[in-house]
């Protein structure tokens, strides 16, 4: 049993926006994969989704959960998994701090005519394996082809394989590493986000 000092909390008592309120206070930072994608007619969308981490190595596969949509487009399934499912492609672009407020623009909930790339002004361009546009601003954009859907309660778990990898010069280091430091990537919070700080290595073991 937790110490005195501990709280307690079980999920079955718990409603759907506290639970969600715990989870997203408490797994910090988390990465942001800032996904461009389009629909069959060829409309685009660019949104931004904080469950995201990478799944494999070989093959490289990143994963994003994408939610079902909130707010005024409640009960809805969100733009990016409708032109996820219908076209099977798409780019997942890095935010650095220096686009927080454009990603946090494209994060709104309009109709699915309107492309985020031209409400917020960012430039699109061109992707070397798939149809679908990159965020030029961004310093990294991986191109995924689509490897599955998987429902888990109320959200999807998006797995998507590496095809190509697009990396800005000024932000390589050389042995495929990358100069965090430099391009200062984003994370998510709770409602926040948050920058990056000073890194320090740890001690190595004897």
């Amino acid at each position: 049993m937790p110490g005195h000092d501990a709280l307690s909390f079980i999920p079955e008592d718990l409603n759907d926006k506290d639970m969600y309120k715990l989870l997203i206070g408490s797994i910090v930072p988390r990465p942001i994969a800032w996904i461009s994608s389009k629909d069959k007619e060829g409309v685009l969308n660019l949104a931004p989704f904080s469950f995201f981490t990478v799944a494999s190595r070989k093959p490289p596969t990143l994963l994003v959960s994408i939610g079902p949509g909130v707010n005024e487009r409640e009960g809805t399934v969100k733009d990016t998994l409708e032109n996820i499912r219908a076209t099977e492609e798409y780019v997942i672009n890095i935010v650095p701090e220096s686009l927080g407020s454009k990603m946090h623009r494209s994060s709104k909930s309009v109709d699915s005519s309107i492309d985020e790339f031209e409400m917020t002004g960012l430039t699109k361009e061109p992707s070397y394996l798939v149809s679908v546009p990159s965020v030029k601003e961004s310093p990294i954009a991986f191109e995924c082809r689509l490897s599955q859907i998987i429902p888990v309660g109320s959200d999807h778990l998006v797995l998507g394989e590496v095809k190509h990898v697009r990396m800005n010069e000024d932000v390589y280091l050389g042995n495929y590493k990358t100069d965090i430091d430099y391009w200062k990537p984003l994370g998510r919070l709770a409602g926040d986000y948050a920058g990056l700080t000073d890194s320090y290595p740890l001690p190595q073991d004897d």
